[in-house]
Order: structure tokens, then sequence, then C-alpha cells
């Protein structure tokens, strides 16, 4: 299941987020998006845990929970949905 993690602090990284959900079970992927243009990260980020069972409880506990001072919020991620290119401006 992949898992959307919102509101994480911009300084945390992927093995910091990894180490938070390991508890719960076996980390497939983590991924926190960065932007183009200064690289910090977006504050937010996907983990993904093979085992729905898994995730579930992962989700359950964390949400809502504390992370470095800030109240996460961790949900089943939604499907990308596609989207159409922005028009260029010259």
């Amino acid at each position: 299941m992949n898992i959307y993690v919102g509101n994480l602090p911009y300084n945390v990284t992927e093995d910091e987020l990894k180490d938070l959900f390991a508890q719960f079970g076996t980390i497939e992927t983590v991924n926190i998006p960065k932007d183009n243009y200064s690289g910090q990260a977006k504050g937010f980020g996907f983990v993904e845990i093979p085992d729905n069972s898994s995730a579930d409880k992962a989700i359950k506990a964390l949400n809502g929970s504390d992370f470095k001072g800030r109240n996460i919020k961790v949900n089943q991620a939604k499907p990308r949905e596609e989207r159409s290119p922005r028009p260029r401006r010259y």
C-alpha cells in the first residue's frame, strides 16, 4: 500500500521517515519530493508498505502524531491523476 505522509518538517530525510515507519513492517520505498528549483523538500512524502495489514496499523498509529515538532497527516495515497500540460509562457 502506498501511504501519503503530509505536514512533514522540511528538513526531514528519507532515512528518518523510513525509520519512523519501520516499526510497522517492511518498507519497500520512501520518497520525499523536492522542489525543482530550490531542492528543498515539499513537506510531504510517500511510504510504500507491501503488507496492507501493516500499512493500516501504521496509518492508525501515526496519523495526527507528533514527528519532529509537527503533527503529521498519514493516510492511504490516492492514485495520481493525469494532468494536461500547462501552457508555456514566453
